[in-house]
């Protein structure tokens, strides 16, 4: 019988000692904390040299960490670019090529693979992929696009809840709330998604007005003519034709339209004080038309942009805070990005989709102590498919095959490691909104090549060592024949090597390589 207890205990002891060694190994493995935005802009990032704006607090996590130089979205609109970061695929291989859909949770995603490695995941704040997340142990989505004020959120049980405040400050309360909650003993993973700096622009309450004192002066291409580009002629993009007074600009706004009537009516007074008596009523007395009102619209549309996105940096500090002063930071990677840039003002737009560099591009910042070394610029090409590989091997977990991209922590860590700069981007939207033409290209150190499809193929080609802000189309300009040539071979190598079908049979049915 004492052998036997003996043994009892000492299988007690053994279970014990077990367990705490699995719980201590699962809490060393690093936290994460992934922050994605909504058409937040690079240039409208001071870490990125932009001088529109301050954001401090982003501007924080590059400094502690990493910046990324080069980093590019694949398909350049909302959804499409969450479901890429989810599944690490392209659109055509994910299903989700365009907002509004439904997209197939019953395939391989990320936080599956946390999970199976002991991980905590949670959710909070914009989704919009039309179905519930999965993987996540936690979330507490927007419904839809969802509110700047007092908005709907679906929670893990999918009852819809009405809370009331500003949408920036509800994810990260949300967000806070989780990481007080969930297991200690664990690690994790939060995907913190901002509504902001979506249109319609509606900056919180304490934001209005934040850069009225403020002229900022049109980007150079501002007049651009659009010569020898056929789909930026056709778009629907221009802030002077399609920026609209009332719903965008909210001059002489009704107060009880869709983007109003959830304001409670100390937020709808604060509203009407500012846009209905004072901006308004000095458009009325300005009289404006043609140039004078086109540059107006445009100054107005930074305004509400830049303060909208005021609150988004807060409310990343606060998260940064939070870190700091729970001891987190220590063993937190924290990554900020958006699903893609925006144009303010380039080109004489506003939006995205295009291939061009203002919508291509993405801010994308990484921090994570005793890994990246504090200041670190990453030149090389960092794509929205490698988002979920890198996540995967910081958490020590091999990415799928399925898994397109490829991780970034080699880079991060200061490894010399083969790295091929060349990204591939298919865009599918139309005709509505912004009537931008569906087109698939390459863009490498030295050139683009672009490829408009529909009735016919129109191409494009930019030496961006010569024309950085693509205005000048050399395809078929003498001096650029060999060059065309080896852009389309690259072209052709990575729609196979990304398995897009669908444009290998548009390239071949138009005959376009020959």
């Amino acid at each position: 019988m004492r052998v036997k207890h003996c043994l009892q205990i000492f299988i007690s002891l053994y279970l014990i000692v077990t367990t705490a060694s699995v719980h201590a190994q699962q809490s060393q493995k690093p936290n994460i904390v992934f922050i994605i935005s909504d058409d937040h802009a690079y240039q409208a990032i001071s870490a990125y040299g932009g001088t529109l704006a301050s954001t401090p607090n982003i501007d924080r996590i590059a400094k502690e960490g990493a910046i990324f130089r080069n980093s590019f979205v694949t398909n350049s609109l909302c959804g499409p670019s969450r479901a890429t970061l989810i599944t690490g695929k392209y659109s055509h291989l994910n299903g989700y090529k365009a907002n509004e859909g439904k997209f197939n949770v019953n395939q391989e995603v990320f936080p599956t693979f946390l999970q199976a490695a002991g991980y905590q995941t949670a959710y909070v704040g914009k989704w919009h992929l039309g179905t519930l997340p999965k993987g996540f142990n936690h979330f507490n989505i927007l419904q839809s696009q969802g509110a700047y004020f007092n908005p709907e959120f679906i929670n893990t049980s999918n009852d819809t809840v009405h809370y009331e405040g500003y949408v920036s400050d509800l994810i990260t309360k949300f967000s806070l709330d989780w990481l007080n909650s969930r297991d200690q003993s664990k690690p994790f993973c939060i995907i913190i998604g901002h509504k902001a700096t979506h249109r319609n622009w509606l900056p919180a309450v304490e934001d209005l007005g934040a850069y009225d004192d403020v002229d900022f002066p049109v980007p150079s291409t501002f007049n651009d003519d659009y010569k020898d580009r056929v789909a930026a002629q056709n778009q629907e993009m221009e802030i002077g034709e399609v920026m609209r007074l009332k719903e965008d600009l909210k001059v002489h706004v009704n107060y009880e339209g869709p983007s109003f009537k959830q304001m409670n009516a100390q937020q709808k007074q604060a509203y009407i004080n500012y846009y209905e008596k004072k901006i308004s009523k000095e458009f009325d007395e300005e009289h404006l038309s043609g140039e004078a009102l086109t540059k107006w619209k445009y100054e107005r549309f930074l305004k509400d942009y830049l303060s909208t996105a005021k609150s988004l940096d807060r409310n990343i500090g606060k998260v940064l805070d939070y870190l700091d002063s729970t001891g987190l930071s220590k063993n937190t990677v924290v990554i900020y990005v958006s699903d893609q840039s925006f144009y303010l003002g380039e080109h004489g737009w506003f939006d995205k989709r295009f291939m061009y560099e203002e919508s291509l591009r993405t801010p994308f910042v990484m921090r994570y102590p005793g890994v990246i070394k504090q200041g670190m610029s990453i030149d090389k090409f960092a794509v929205n498919i490698d988002w979920a590989p890198t996540l995967l091997d910081i958490a020590g977990v091999k990415a799928p095959a399925e898994m397109q991209g490829k991780s970034l922590l080699p880079l991060l860590e200061g490894k010399r490691v083969p790295w091929t700069n060349q990204v591939y981007y298919h865009y599918y939207e139309f005709p509505q909104p912004h009537h931008v033409q569906p087109h698939f290209g390459v863009r490498t150190e030295g050139y683009k090549l672009i490829c408009f499809y529909g009735d016919r193929l129109e191409w494009e080609l930019f030496d961006l060592k010569k024309d950085i802000h693509e205005l000048n189309n050399v395809y078929g300009k003498p001096g650029y024949e060999k060059i065309t040539e080896e852009m389309k071979q690259k072209l052709v190598s990575l729609i196979q090597r990304y398995k897009d079908d669908e444009a290998l049979k548009i390239i071949q049915a138009g005959h376009a390589i020959n």
